[in-house]
């Protein structure tokens, strides 16, 4: 079977709506603009066939730009969307991050604690693999970016690539329009980089 290469990217940086914790909204600033464009131009040599995004504005903005500029249609999935904050929607943002010990768990290897009110690790990572499985049955041999959330990338891949250490978003974080190369193989993934650190095989 031949190799399909996938390009997971974070959205562009976007202004929100509301000050209340939430995981939907997002416009695309005049940066994030940029930085999509910028994302386009550095991908415009590998051959991308179809971007696949997020179902949230700031994704889909991100997606819509980079498609137009790479000449290819988008794909909405909702399993690429950031992680839900369950209980904690519309309630005021503070210094300390309700959410922050629940995804510190995860990176830790615990996806079996959940939001309060939403989803477990677990159910993070299944719904973003299912989606990255399909984008990659549906190019086989072919060259797909995909625009997602950090969270969800920083759970997801790690869940889905074998090589790539669980808490590597620690190590390395994604700036906005950040991209993960992935590459699969009859179901078999690995990382080949992760922004600008190159992933090594375990």
């Amino acid at each position: 079977m031949a190799l399909t290469r996938v390009y997971v990217a974070r959205h562009g940086e976007a202004a929100y709506e509301t000050q209340l914790i939430t995981d939907d909204g997002g416009t695309l600033t005049e940066l994030g603009r940029s930085q999509t464009s910028d994302l386009a131009s550095g991908l415009a040599d590998r051959s991308i066939t179809h971007v696949w995004t997020s179902s949230r504005s700031r994704a889909v903005q991100t997606a819509e730009i980079a498609a137009t500029a790479l000449g290819c249609d988008v794909t909405v999935r909702e399993g690429l969307r950031e992680f839900g904050v369950g209980a904690f929607t519309g309630q005021p943002q503070t210094a300390q991050d309700p959410l922050a010990s629940t995804f510190l768990s995860w990176l830790d290897g615990d996806l079996d604690v959940r939001v309060d009110g939403g989803e477990t690790g677990a159910d993070l990572a299944a719904r973003v693999r299912t989606v990255l499985d399909e984008a990659a049955g549906s190019h086989p041999g072919e060259s797909v970016l995909v625009i997602s959330h950090g969270g969800a990338m920083g759970v997801g891949l790690p869940a889905l690539a074998a090589n790539l250490p669980r808490d590597i978003i620690r190590l390395h974080p994604l700036p906005n329009c950040g991209v993960v190369e992935l590459a699969v193989d009859g179901g078999d993934w690995r990382a080949v980089r992760w922004v600008d650190h190159v992933v090594e095989d375990r």
